[in-house]
């Protein structure tokens, strides 16, 4: 384990070094189905960082998102998101970054997340702690709903059906505020870094939160899935908090889901 953080955080930094002259002269976008894009950087750091682990880790397996990865035959496991916040990327919106995370015998044991933007490396090691920037990382302290900032998440895809959209009023209208800023790796990042006290999502992948929620439980923080059950890769929604926050947040989530002591959204008919 020894040789792999710091290769890791060299292939981040460089990748996200990568991406940043395509963001400045704004890339050609293409969509892999109605609404959901990809870019030429989004394949030019995956082509990058894949080739780095092969020649670096070359028994190791990875998971990417838009090639798929590889198999491998050991216990490791990448799982790699060249760019997180592609359409954040493509509008021109300076919120995303690149998120790789090692798995060793179905346990995350590295997370590394790079804002290229802000030269902000995020990095954890299992039982080792979370750090930005060489700088130590610990979740936030506030233990009130009603003072808390959280964030969340929406999927580009059948955004009009999607049930988070009442999670989110009912949130916002609970707490200090909900932001959405389009990238879950930097959200996570972000609880645990102590800027956000919470954040919860529905259907993510892997490559998503690997690196985010390690971060987020090495600097203090709690993880479960939306019924406060514990959480998987494959489960299909996360929240992470500060751990002050987490019964609280889960307990809101079950009022919603069950129906009861909803907030009403207004009235459009009232005066504005």
């Amino acid at each position: 384990m020894k040789e792999f953080p710091g290769t890791a955080i060299q292939i981040a930094r460089q990748a996200g070094a990568l991406l940043l002259p395509y963001f400045r002269r704004r890339v050609t976008v293409e969509y892999k189905d109605d609404v959901d894009l990809v870019t030429e950087a989004d394949r030019a750091s995956e082509t990058f960082i894949l080739g780095k682990l092969r020649a670096n880790f070359p028994d190791h397996a990875v998971v990417a998102e838009e090639s798929g990865g590889y198999s491998g035959n050991s216990v490791y496991r990448w799982y790699v998101d060249p760019l997180d916040g592609t359409t954040n990327f493509a509008h021109g919106f300076p919120v995303f970054a690149v998120s790789m995370a090692l798995e060793q015998e179905d346990e995350i044991v590295l997370g590394v997340i790079y804002d290229p933007t802000r030269d902000e490396l995020f990095a954890a090691e299992k039982g080792s702690g979370a750090r930005l920037n060489e700088e130590p990382l610990h979740v936030s302290r506030v233990a009130r709903l009603e003072e808390a900032l959280v964030t969340t998440g929406f999927p580009s895809r059948k955004r009009h059906s999607n049930p988070n959209i009442h999670l989110y009023h009912q949130l916002n209208m609970r707490s200090h505020g909900v932001r959405r800023p389009g990238s879950a790796a930097l959200d996570l990042a972000y609880v645990a870094a102590g800027r956000m006290d919470g954040f919860w999502e529905i259907h993510l992948k892997p490559w998503d939160l690997a690196a985010g929620k390690l971060l987020v439980q090495e600097a203090g923080g709690c993880v479960t899935d939306l019924l406060g059950q514990p959480h998987h890769l494959d489960s299909p929604s996360i929240v992470a908090s500060n751990g002050l926050l987490h019964n609280q947040l889960i307990g809101v989530f079950q009022e919603i889901l069950s129906g009861v002591n909803q907030i009403e959204l207004p009235s459009l008919r009232q005066p504005i």
